[in-house]
C-alpha cells in the first residue's frame, strides 16, 4: 500500500471481506455450534453415546480423562475448518468500478511490477479525450 501511496497520492485503497458460498457459511456456522456442544459435553462429563445406547468410543474416554486438552483440540481444530470454510482467497482490484485483478480467476496475486504496470494501463485509458493534446495532420 505505501509503494502505491508514493506512486499514485490520490489513489484511494479499500478492503472488503468477499463472502463464501452460503454452503460453506452454513457449514461454518454448524461447526462452530456443534464445537461449543461438544466442548460443553466434555466439560460435564455426560456420555452422549449411553443415551443412544451405544459403547463410548475410546477418544471419548480419553477425552473425558484429559478435559483441558480435548477440548483445547476441539476447540482449534474446529476453528481451522471453519476458518477453511470461510476463507476465499479473494484478492480484488477494481479501479473506477472496473475489475482490473482477479485473485479467484487469476490463481495469484500480482507481483508490485504487474500491479504498477496494470494501473498505468488502465489509467492511459481512462483518460479523458479532451486532455489529449490535437495534433494536426
Amino acid at each position: 500500500m505505501q509503494a502505491l501511496y508514493q506512486r499514485y497520492p490520490d489513489i484511494r485503497i479499500e478492503g472488503e471481506n468477499y463472502l463464501p458460498l452460503p454452503l460453506y457459511r452454513h457449514v461454518a456456522s454448524f461447526l462452530s455450534m456443534f464445537k461449543l456442544a461438544l466442548i460443553g459435553l466434555i466439560v460435564i462429563g455426560k456420555d452422549p453415546f449411553a443415551l443412544c445406547g451405544m459403547q463410548a468410543p475410546g477418544i471419548w474416554i480419553w477425552g473425558q480423562e484429559n478435559k483441558i486438552y480435548a477440548c483445547m483440540m476441539v476447540f482449534f481444530f474446529s476453528n481451522m475448518i471453519e476458518n477453511q470454510c470461510m476463507s476465499t482467497g479473494a484478492f480484488e482490484i477494481t479501479l473506477n468500478d472496473v475489475p482490473v485483478w482477479s485473485k479467484l480467476e487469476s490463481g495469484h496475486l500480482p507481483s508490485m511490477q504487474q500491479l504498477v504496470q496494470i494501473l498505468e494501463n488502465e489509467m492511459k485509458m481512462n483518460v479523458p479525450m479532451d486532455t489529449l493534446p490535437h495534433h494536426r495532420s
